[in-house]
């Protein structure tokens, strides 16, 4: 129970959530707004929690969430001391024991210069179930190695194909060693704590024995601070967002690493258009790309291409 999500909610409120910690393997996420209907997301699939701690599929019949309830949890979350979590809170979630990831929105309060200070009067919380699926790169792993050692590889993906999922068992797999190359240390910047699910510094996802986890740190800043730091073999992070980061992400490269990256898109070309960075350029820099989708519900690698377009 060390991980249950029943954890999550303070006494009181328990009990409406046991059959949700019971299927908790099937819980994607926990969606509670204050004044409107409790909504999870099931297996893909939207239900909602009646006032009995049931699914149900009847909006009518679901149970609506008081404010304070909201206040409650989030408190609890906190340990009693929202003011240890502020940083966290400032950036929009808070990350739990077991690699939760509880997101929240409310009234931001602002800084003279544009910045949030905090968010205060929170009426929205999105609870973000870990999954850790061990295995999800066994089929990849042998297009990834060559002569032993990974290649560059981008994962490209729209929201919700498994990105995130692939790229944390690659890191482990990488870092742990497997039958087609020995293990290797790996640095990750983990800026948003989905990728590791560190509580307290400490990474709640197996990532790996020869794994560095620098969390909670923009991704362009952590990777020149890894390269310095813990002289990593390999550099990986999750969403690639912004052409600062690609420049660190070059950088990493030139100085002989190999670099492992997600980006939202459909497709190369996609991506391409986004960052105004043609073909042979993303060349330089990667040597396959993994283009995941969904089919019949499912998370799968549509095709892995290779540089020139090849399809591995």
């Amino acid at each position: 129970m060390e991980n249950s999500i029943l954890q999550l909610f303070p006494l009181s409120t328990r009990c409406l959530w046991q059959k949700t910690a019971r299927e908790q393997e099937a819980i994607q996420e926990i969606r509670l707004r204050a004044g409107r209907q409790a909504i999870l997301y099931r297996d893909g699939r939207e239900v909602f929690l009646d006032r009995q701690g049931e699914f149900t599929d009847s909006p009518e019949q679901a149970r609506i969430v008081p404010q304070k309830e909201l206040e409650e949890l989030l408190e609890h979350i906190c340990h009693y001391s929202p003011y240890a979590f502020a940083e966290e809170l400032r950036r929009g979630f808070v990350t739990v024991a077991g690699g939760h990831r509880v997101g929240v929105a409310g009234q931001a309060v602002m800084e003279g210069d544009g910045s949030i200070r905090t968010l205060k009067n929170i009426s929205y919380v999105n609870i973000r179930v870990a999954h850790q699926k061990k295995g999800a790169a066994d089929g990849v792993l042998a297009a990834i190695y060559a002569g032993g050692i990974p290649q560059n590889a981008l994962i490209i993906s729209p929201p919700g194909c498994g990105k995130t999922t692939l790229l944390r068992d690659l890191i482990r797999q990488i870092s742990d060693g497997n039958s087609y190359g020995r293990g290797m240390t790996v640095g990750v910047v983990d800026e948003r704590s989905e990728l590791a699910g560190s509580f307290l510094g400490r990474p709640q996802n197996d990532m790996g024995m020869r794994t560095d986890v620098l969390d909670a740190c923009p991704k362009e800043i952590g990777m020149l601070m890894l390269l310095r730091s813990m002289s990593p073999r390999v550099i990986a992070i999750d969403e690639l967002g912004s052409e600062g980061e690609l420049k660190a992400l070059g950088q990493a490269s030139a100085c002989g690493c190999r670099i492992l990256a997600t980006v939202h898109g459909t497709d190369r070309r996609d991506v391409e258009r986004r960052f105004g960075v043609d073909t042979k350029e993303w060349e330089k820099m990667f040597d396959l790309f993994f283009i995941l989708g969904k089919e019949k519900g499912k998370c799968i690698v549509r095709r892995i291409e290779e540089k020139g377009g090849r399809i591995c």
